[in-house]
C-alpha cells in the first residue's frame, strides 16, 4: 500500500460528554452530544473503558489491498520499515507512534494529570507516559470564555491534596488552578505530572504519547461516578499522588510554562509556510508542524505524520496519485512517502503530528 491512507470516523467512548460537532463534522442528521466526545485518528492505542473491557475501542480500522477491513497497527506491522522507518539504528516500534485524538468538549473534563515517561517506565511497566499537547481549533458560540486549567498556580501540599480528593472537595482542588483563557490557534504543551483539566465547549487537536494511563482525581462528571480501579491507574492513592509536579506555576510564568508559539521553518515564493508548533525544545515526545499552503506546496519529509486539515480544501500529489483533501480530513504519510506535493486554489491548513526523537 505504497500510499497516503486516510481514515475515517473512530469515536471512543468516554467518562465526559461532547462530540456534538464531531457529529456535525460526521455529516449526521441530528448532532447531539453523547459519551463519545473523542476521535482516534488512526490510533494504534486501545482505550482503557473499565466496565467496557468487553468493547474494543480506540484501534482504528483501514482497508488492506484486499479491501478487507483491518486494524491501522496490522497493517503497519506489515512492513515497518516504510512506514515507520528507523529511529537510533532500530526500527521504530509502535510506541514512538503518537496518539491523535479530535476531542469536542461540552463540559469541564474532570481534573486529572498523567505520568511522565520515567514513571511509567519506572513504576508501572509500561514504555510510554502521557505528555500531551493541545491544539485549539474552534470554540462553540454559548461559551463566552473558553479556557484550561494547567499546573497548580497555587500548590497544596501532598497531605491537602490527598485529603480533598479522599473527600472530593472539589471546590478547594479548583482553587489551586486560575483559568487560562483559549481562542482557536492557541497551542499549549502539558508535560507528564502537571495536574489540568480542559473547559468545555472547545474543540481541539490533542497529539499525546501513545497510552490512555490518567490519574482522575475527580471521580463525578455529568451523573456518572469513574469506578475505582480507574481512578489511579489500578494502584493506591500514594501512587496517584507521586504521579503530581507539585511545583507551582505562578500565573506569570504560565505561558513560558504551557503556551507554545510558532517558528516559521520554510517559506517559498508562493507564500506557502511551514512552522513548527511543538519541537523538541518543548518535548522529545512527538512534533507538531503546520502547513499553510496558498497554491503548490512541495515537500520533502523523512518522518512518517499524520495530518488534519483544518482549514479549506485541496489535494496531496505523490506521483500520479491524488488524494483529495477536505476540512477535517485526516490521512497518515509513511516514511516512505519522501517526496509529494499539496495543491488548493482557495487556501489550506493543515497540521502534521509526528513521533518524537527519543
Amino acid at each position: 500500500m505504497n500510499q497516503i491512507i486516510k481514515f475515517t470516523a473512530n469515536r471512543v467512548w468516554r467518562t465526559y460528554r461532547g462530540g456534538k460537532l464531531l457529529d456535525m463534522i460526521e455529516g449526521k442528521e441530528n448532532p447531539q452530544d453523547s459519551s463519545f466526545p473523542e476521535d482516534w485518528i488512526g490510533s494504534t492505542v486501545e482505550a482503557r473503558n473499565i466496565g467496557r473491557e468487553h468493547i474494543s475501542e480506540g484501534l482504528a480500522m483501514v482497508k488492506n489491498d484486499q479491501g478487507k477491513y483491518v486494524p491501522f497497527r496490522q497493517l503497519l506491522e506489515k512492513d515497518p520499515q516504510f512506514f515507520l522507518g528507523q529511529s537510533g539504528g532500530t526500527i521504530r516500534s509502535m510506541n514512538d507512534i503518537p496518539l491523535v485524538k479530535y476531542l469536542d468538549s461540552s463540559t469541564r473534563l474532570h481534573f486529572q494529570a498523567h505520568p511522565t515517561r520515567e514513571f511509567a517506565q519506572e513504576r508501572l511497566n509500561m514504555p510510554r507516559g502521557k505528555t500531551e499537547a493541545y491544539v485549539i481549533l474552534e470554540t462553540r458560540e454559548d461559551i463566552s470564555t473558553p479556557y484550561i486549567y494547567a499546573g497548580f498556580q497555587r500548590s497544596p501540599s501532598r497531605a491537602q491534596l490527598k485529603e480533598w480528593i479522599e473527600t472530593q472537595d472539589i471546590t478547594s482542588i479548583e482553587s489551586c488552578f486560575d483559568k487560562i483563557p483559549v481562542k482557536p490557534g492557541d497551542v499549549f504543551i502539558l508535560p507528564g505530572g502537571r495536574p489540568h483539566a480542559l473547559g468545555e465547549g472547545i474543540l481541539m487537536l490533542e497529539i499525546m504519547e501513545p497510552s490512555d494511563l490518567a490519574v482522575r482525581f475527580e471521580f463525578e462528571r455529568c451523573g456518572y461516578e469513574i469506578p475505582e480501579q480507574a481512578r489511579f491507574m489500578g494502584k493506591d492513592i500514594e501512587t496517584a499522588l507521586d504521579v503530581f509536579n507539585f511545583a507551582p506555576v505562578p500565573s506569570e510564568k504560565i505561558n513560558a510554562e504551557f503556551r507554545c508559539y510558532p517558528k516559521v521553518i520554510a517559506v517559498d515564493e508562493q507564500g506557502n509556510k511551514l512552522e513548527e508548533l511543538i519541537g523538541a525544545s518543548e518535548t522529545s515526545c512527538f512534533t507538531v508542524k503546520r502547513a499553510q499552503i496558498k497554491g503548490y506546496f512541495k515537500r520533502n519529509e523523512n518522518a512518517f505524520f499524520y495530518g488534519i486539515v483544518t482549514e479549506g480544501t485541496g489535494v496531496l500529489r505523490m506521483g500520479d496519485k491524488i488524494t483529495q483533501l477536505n476540512r477535517w480530513d485526516r490521512f497518515f504519510c509513511p516514511l516512505g512517502v519522501r517526496e509529494f506535493e499539496y495543491q488548493t486554489d482557495l487556501g489550506m491548513s493543515i497540521l502534521e503530528c509526528y513521533p518524537g526523537n527519543s
